[in-house]
């Protein structure tokens, strides 16, 4: 089964419900088709970490997505120089 991924609006939304409206987490998690427990792992969350924990994208944070980008890039680059560094050497090797 396939994990269904939230949008920040959408859980902005299930949580206001709940802390500012005062519905039941029961009621919220019927009424949005989902578990309430993920309601209950949004406040908590919520709670702790403030407005970044509804930034999180299904299992990885914002911040986690940009870092696992970067370190890819990162290896490009690097791969390029190598390949840069091995062509110098080849050409410096030879006398024209």
């Amino acid at each position: 089964m396939a994990h269904r991924k939230f949008s920040k609006e959408f859980r902005q939304n299930a949580l206001q419900l709940v802390m500012e409206k005062g519905m039941s987490v029961g009621k919220v998690a019927m009424e949005l088709d989902i578990h309430r427990n993920l309601i209950h792992k949004w406040r908590r969350e919520y709670l702790a970490e403030g407005e970044s924990a509804l930034e999180k994208t299904g299992r990885v944070t914002a911040e986690a997505a940009e870092v696992k980008r970067l370190q890819k890039e990162l290896a490009g680059v690097k791969e390029e120089r190598d390949i840069l560094t091995k062509a110098l050497g080849v050409f410096t090797k030879h006398n024209w």
